[in-house]
């Protein structure tokens, strides 16, 4: 008795199957198991974590979307997925926000290593990891002839990024990132202003920047959840727009300064800051204008560790120039164009015109202007010579006084 109740339940089970496929975009031949590890598919956005899982082994199993949760939590109706039979074969979607992402249960873990950034150079990596699970309920009795479903997920996000300037004669640019590439930030973007302000963008003229102009670049994150703040561990300057160019000038680079570098603010805020002075390469020597590109390597890190991050100057030895110039950029960076800085050196404007007075030449008188000059001192010196040999010669020529003798004129009495 007990096993024709057994057959029928297998049977009863069978025929729902075969209508509840027959019900939704499977294919019995294909999908009459239960699930295996390649039923779930994971795409790390960048504010949104989406997850995939093919429902039909679900439905085999004896399962419903319903029956599918985040880590467990089946009463909340915000951890469940919902049925998208527009696919084959028909699949449940969750989609996990970055921003609220502990609201069901997903856990963020940020490891921090010493270890080599993008371009080579020593210094505190951190990779944040979203993890978590999609799982079935526990039946309410002791045994079950159902499989538990359990689906693993995670998300790795290298939290470093390299930000290119190579079109910033347009004043700025930036692209957004992919979602499939595994990154916090959707758009982050290197620009140039005119002051401290920060509020009017560059506007660079046709003919180029005068040199020792100063610019104020600003390295910008959006859409990015606010626990995370930008923080600049490498910014440099390339002669052209390749940002392994074996020829890079060093704008910073922790306690490294350029002396006419200023950082304003860097690890506090979704924003960095600084200024530097315009310059030229010397190997456009030949050119009336040079073209400078900037590149910043920037990091994310949460609020509370980016004290932590941020080096304490006077304890680092300055990298040898040998050092920088074997690097790639490392998976998960954020590469972003925007350039070139034209600068130009044949002509001198009128705002720099005590610059050029106090640091150019004295002038020279020629050799006419010397003669002359030379001439009137010698002439004047010969007139007072003239004029005092004059004053002695009339006083030598005049008669001596005469002599009283003492006797007395009779025709006076």
């Amino acid at each position: 008795m007990e096993r024709i109740c057994l057959g029928l339940l297998l049977m009863s089970k069978a025929l729902s199957v075969i209508a509840q496929f027959n019900g939704f975009n499977c294919d019995a031949n294909f999908h009459s198991r239960f699930p295996a590890e390649r039923d779930i598919s994971v795409y790390c956005g960048v504010q949104t974590v989406t997850l995939k899982i093919n429902f039909c082994p679900v439905l085999f199993s004896g399962y419903t979307d319903t029956d599918l949760a985040l880590n467990g939590r089946h009463g909340d109706a915000h951890c469940r997925g919902f049925i998208n039979n527009n696919t084959f074969p028909t699949v449940v979607l969750f989609t996990i926000s970055l921003s609220t992402l502990e609201a069901c249960g997903n856990a963020l873990v940020v490891s921090s290593a010493q270890g080599a950034n993008a371009y080579g150079n020593l210094s505190l990596v951190q990779i944040g990891n979203v993890s978590g699970y999609i799982d079935t309920p526990d039946p309410p009795t002791i045994i079950s002839y159902l499989p538990g479903l359990l689906y693993k997920f995670s998300c790795s996000y290298p939290l470093e990024y390299l930000v290119n300037n190579t079109q910033l004669a347009s004043s700025a640019a930036a692209i957004s990132v992919k979602d499939s590439n595994g990154t916090f930030v959707s758009t982050l973007s290197l620009l140039l202003y005119n002051d401290s302000s920060y509020v009017q963008q560059l506007a660079i003229p046709m003919a180029g920047l005068t040199l020792k102009t100063r610019v104020f670049a600003a390295v910008r994150a959006t859409n990015l959840d606010r626990r995370w703040n930008v923080l600049m561990d490498y910014c440099y300057t390339t002669p052209s727009g390749n940002p392994n160019d074996d020829l890079r000038y060093d704008l910073f680079f922790g306690c490294d300064k350029d002396p006419q570098t200023t950082v304003f603010e860097n690890g506090k805020s979704q924003m960095g800051r600084f200024s530097f002075e315009v310059f030229r390469f010397v190997k456009h020597k030949n050119q009336k204008m040079s073209t400078v590109f900037l590149h910043c390597v920037t990091k994310l890190c949460r609020a509370d560790d980016c004290p932590m991050l941020i080096p304490i100057c006077g304890r680092k030895k300055r990298r040898d120039v040998s050092e920088q110039g074997e690097s790639n950029a490392a998976s998960g960076n954020a590469v972003i164009t925007a350039g070139p800085i034209i600068t130009r050196s044949d002509e001198t404007p009128t705002n720099n015109s005590q610059l050029a007075q106090l640091n150019g030449p004295l002038l020279r008188p020629d050799s006419v202007t010397s003669a002359l000059i030379s001439g009137i001192i010698i002439l004047g010196v010969l007139s007072m010579c003239f004029f005092i040999l004059s004053l002695t010669l009339l006083k030598a020529k005049k008669p001596p006084p005469a002599v009283l003798s003492g006797a007395r004129n009779p025709a006076f009495n």
